[in-house]
């Protein structure tokens, strides 16, 4: 690793470690609304630092396995500090949830938010060319499928998945069963052939071309809810594609960053994220 990346390394851990470490000022904007869909209004939590910027940023899209959770729920807040002491600009967006609203309608609300953060990049101080997209579970399945089935107006310029599923059919079928949250979400309920084919529209593994912008997969090897061997083989094809993608594994790490807060030695993917972000988006602290 480069000494410079390895310095800002070691510096991020041991702010994240430090009770007394103070982050800098950091404007909050909450609520900020940026869809109206299906009857809903979609909205958004904006983490700007301080300063004139433009600032490198990142999307956060919360999990729940597509029908539950928030863009302040429980299970992604320790990625809050994580981001505020990047250097980074951030927003944490609300999507729509199955039951109610299923496969395409999240897929759909991450991309009105990437298209409605770069339309107003100049009032958050960002540059339009240097965003992120990150998410955890059910999250991380969604901006690996929004980052692989990308316009121009929805590309983005790195991509963080924790624990994504990105072989849907895969998964589902090495279970011999439809559980409910696929059933919600995809509405469908067995392994039939027009069944599989949902299953395959909805993967990102199915996208998988040249030209994709980096990927960082970060997965825990005894994750019980997606298994490891999905970011396993999904990085492994995005390389075969000609793409970049690293992958940090949690030793041990069960399914969820909430999780990984009871143990220390799973921290250290924190200062990795953070690194490898203003790495790929050419950020300054």
């Amino acid at each position: 690793m480069h000494r410079r990346l390895l310095s800002t390394a070691i510096l991020l851990a041991i702010a994240l470690r430090c009770p007394g470490f103070t982050s800098p000022r950091i404007e909050v904007r909450d609520d900020v609304a940026f869809s109206q869909q299906g009857g809903e209004s979609l909205t958004l939590d904006a983490h700007i630092p301080a300063g004139s910027g433009p600032f490198a940023a990142v999307i956060l899209v919360h999990g729940g396995g597509w029908s539950a959770g928030d863009k302040q729920a429980s299970f992604i807040r320790p990625l809050f500090p994580v981001l505020d002491n990047s250097g980074l600009a951030w927003f944490s967006i609300n999507y729509r949830l199955a039951p109610k609203h299923p496969y395409p309608a999240p897929v759909e609300d991450v991309e009105a938010a990437i298209r409605y953060i770069k339309q107003h990049a100049s009032e958050f101080r960002i540059d339009p060319r240097r965003i992120a997209l990150t998410g955890e579970s059910a999250g991380g399945h969604l901006v690996a499928l929004v980052a692989t089935r990308a316009k121009p107006d929805t590309a983005v310029a790195a991509v963080v998945p924790f624990y994504g599923a990105f072989d849907l059919e895969t998964m589902v079928a090495s279970r011999g069963t439809v559980d409910k949250g696929f059933r919600d979400f995809l509405r469908i309920e067995d392994l039939s052939a027009p069944s599989r084919k949902v299953l395959r529209d909805a993967s990102a593994a199915t996208y998988v071309k040249a030209g994709l912008p980096p990927f960082l997969l970060i997965h825990g090897t005894a994750d019980q809810a997606v298994p490891y061997d999905q970011s396993v083989r999904f990085c492994a094809q995005l390389k075969a594609a000609g793409n970049q993608c690293d992958l940090y594994t949690v030793p041990d790490g069960i399914h969820g960053v909430i999780n990984w807060e009871k143990q220390p030695a799973q921290h250290g993917y924190k200062a990795v994220f953070i690194d490898w972000l203003r790495n790929k988006l050419n950020a300054s602290h």
